[in-house]
């Protein structure tokens, strides 16, 4: 175009002097029909470079953002919501909401990263071209112009290679981020996956590491620390180099003085603050009740059919039920119920038989040496612990009522049509050598009561109602069953005796309440299972048989002075094996002792089960008070007499209030010391027996 305007402009002075103006506009014609053609040509070529860029636009919008590579961190929580554990496959992740960071760690991220972030649409032209000039005067890379949005792009989508390739793809990443999503959706993605070291990526996890509390509980001092570890965590680290890590906080304070954020007074106040840092290793990230953790993940993965790499990786979240004022008792009664020095293990599991929720768990005394969990072992025999199994059976069959006697002395017995004989005998051979009835057998644990007894209901009948109690350990129908020889775990024993405290109805132990994906999506959630075992007279029959455990003569009294409610319960013993399995209204709980290896007990090792069972119940109750158990319909109580099993007259010197299912009590009185009326009514017997027990351990549980 120059070369036509030159001659022009050269002779144009000379033409207009000497041409008229319609031919000077005729020679001006040919550029004019040039500059019109340029014009159309460019405006063309900017319509369609519009266009293009439009449809760019409108194709990355379009497009979906690739897939990312970041993990989120799962979490399982306690009943009260409290984290007990967390798992990642290598990264410490844990997203939250932009709400749930403090606004002074949201401040001073942006003031040291990106102080125009909320200003442009992904590139900061200004801050480039600041970095641009720095850097040519000093003739390096001195300081870099990344926005938060080209920083989450490269860290979600992209490595950290340095091409042109990947340079373009971030810029496309960018532009998309800015398309898909709002400043603040953006920054909350930035402030979650950020890495602050030590295998902490985002604010959560990030105070949970260096702080032990919630990134929504950081202070000024605290934030400015942590927003200046993402640009060198082996340099910025507290625990890597504190002046270094403190220079960087201070530098960042100042930098929110200068962008009017701070006042500086408050920044010179937060850089001398003295901050506490939670030792490495030792954040509440570590978790608590292992062996519950263990079996939680188990359950999750193998019966429920989480991914395995859903759990490690996707950010779900596991509501369990384990109670952790509970387990805090569980362990430090189990901890406390056998001396450090001694190889002696112990075994605690505890349900709320109302529900089935499991609330505490002690698989062994250190999981940090054996991870192995007793609770589950099938190993071991319970003892006489499994004998409330046989006598519900016989009560629920009719066969025998708490004042069908036998005799406690050595006895043979045969089975097997006469072809195989059985020779019981009971612990310490002590026998009665009297008639003794069912609630003396089961506070003193007699084995002969016990063997004669599976021999009238019958030994299939018990191994029924052991399945209908979820016991479903291998067992054989013969005499021995009585005695609890075929190996029952202590998860099983809490199961079955929950039954008993919940009027005969029967939870399904559960650990898992619910489980959301990192949207809070359900992906499963607890369906209470219940199944009735007997009915509740029965239940509550037995039940008062077993508080007798924990009364004079029972071999549970000796720790009754410990419990300050109402309890029922059984003792087991081999030479092996301890056990004390009981209940409250509220709790069913197993307690075992022993060795790994089948190493007998001694007599003092043999009665650490009851202390640590009493411990632990009146522990994890403190805050309860003491609660009676129900009295359901279809239940009498009637003074009888404990030596003829009669009702007792008014002349019987030892009568006892005794409760019956409804058409089971006794009808005939006593006449072996005299002739007479029975001593009260089945309606003022039951009346009388709900008020004693209740100011009777109401007293208790008062006075301490």
């Amino acid at each position: 175009m120059k070369r036509w305007l030159k001659p022009l402009f050269r002779q144009g002075g000379a033409l207009k002097r000497r041409l008229p103006v319609s031919i000077q506009l005729e020679r001006w014609m040919p550029l004019l029909k040039h500059v019109k053609r340029w014009l159309i040509y460019s405006g063309a070529a900017l319509l369609v470079l519009f266009i293009c860029a439009f449809g760019f636009l409108y194709y990355l919008r379009e497009q979906a953002l690739p897939a990312s590579a970041i993990s989120q961190t799962s979490q399982m929580l306690d009943a009260q919501g409290h984290i007990i554990d967390t798992f990642h496959a290598g990264e410490n992740r844990q997203s939250v909401p932009l709400k749930q960071i403090s606004p002074y760690l949201v401040e001073a991220t942006l003031a040291i990263e990106d102080q125009r972030f909320y200003d442009h649409l992904g590139f900061d032209m200004k801050g480039m071209a600041r970095a641009a000039v720095v850097n040519v005067e000093n003739m390096s890379r001195k300081q870099g112009a990344s926005t938060l949005t080209q920083q989450l792009a490269r860290n979600l989508y992209l490595t950290h290679e340095r091409t042109w390739s990947r340079k373009l793809k971030e810029a496309m990443y960018t532009i998309q981020l800015e398309m898909h999503y709002s400043k603040d959706e953006i920054l909350a993605l930035y402030l979650n996956q950020i890495y602050y070291g030590h295998g902490a990526y985002g604010a959560e996890a990030a105070a949970e590491l260096y702080y032990g509390k919630h990134a929504s509980e950081l202070t000024l001092a605290e934030s400015a620390m942590l927003a200046g570890i993402p640009k060198g965590p082996k340099y910025y680290s507290p625990y890597m180099d504190m002046k270094n890590a403190k220079d960087r906080q201070r530098t960042i304070l100042q930098t929110m003085v200068d962008q009017g954020i701070l006042l500086q007074p408050d920044a010179e106040a937060a850089g001398a603050e003295l901050l506490r840092f939670v030792p490495l290793g030792a954040s509440k990230q570590a978790g608590t009740a292992p062996y519950f953790r263990d079996y939680v993940r188990y359950m999750a993965v193998d019966k429920l059919g989480i991914d395995e790499r859903t759990m490690s990786e996707g950010g779900i979240r596991i509501y369990t039920t384990l109670d952790p004022d509970a387990q805090r008792a569980a362990e430090e009664s189990v901890a406390a119920g056998i001396p450090a020095d001694s190889e002696q293990q112990a075994a605690l599991v505890s349900v709320d038989p109302r529900t089935g929720y499991i609330k505490a768990m002690v698989g062994g005394r250190d999981y940090r040496t054996n991870q192995y969990n007793r609770v589950f072992a099938k190993t071991r025999q319970p003892g006489s612990a499994f004998k409330p199994v046989l006598y519900l059976t016989a009560l629920q069959e009719g066969v025998l009522t708490p004042v069908s006697q036998y005799k406690s002395t050595p006895t043979i017995f045969t089975y097997d049509e006469g072809r195989k004989t059985y020779s019981p005998s009971n612990y310490n051979s002590k026998y009665v050598g009297d008639f003794i009835n069912m609630r003396q057998a089961i506070a003193s644990s007699d084995n002969i009561y016990a063997v004669n007894s599976i021999m009238t209901v019958g030994p299939e009948k018990v191994i029924a109602m052991a399945r209908k109690l979820g016991i479903e350990s291998p067992m054989k129908p013969v005499p021995s069953l009585a005695l609890g020889t075929f190996p029952v775990s202590p998860f099983e024993m809490a199961s079955a005796f929950s039954a008993f405290a919940n009027g005969g109805v029967r939870m399904e132990p559960t650990a898992i309440l619910r489980i959301e994906d990192a949207k809070g999506e359900v992906l499963y959630e607890a369906q209470p299972a219940s199944s009735t075992v007997v009915d509740a007279a029965h239940a509550y029959v037995l039940t008062s048989l077993m508080e007798s455990v924990f009364e004079t003569g029972g071999t549970g009294n000796r720790v009754s002075a410990m419990i300050k409610r109402p309890v029922a319960g059984k003792t087991g013993t081999t030479a092996t094996d301890a056990w004390l399995v009981g209940y409250t209204p509220e709790l069913a709980t197993a307690v075992w002792v022993g060795y790994d290896k089948g190493r007998k007990l001694t007599p003092v090792e043999a009665r650490r089960a009851a202390p640590i069972f009493a411990s632990y119940t009146e522990a994890a109750l403190s805050a309860i008070p003491p609660k009676i158990f129900p009295l359901p319909d279809g239940v009498v109580s009637v003074y009888i007499d404990p030596q003829s099993g009669k009702l007792a007259g008014k002349s019987c010197p030892d009568r006892r209030l005794e409760s019956f299912v409804s058409g089971t009590e006794p009808v005939e009185v006593c006449g072996v010391h005299s002739e007479g009326d029975a001593s009260g009514s089945a309606d003022e017997g039951a009346q009388a027996e709900q008020t004693r027990h209740w100011w009777k351990h109401l007293k208790r549980w008062w006075s301490n």
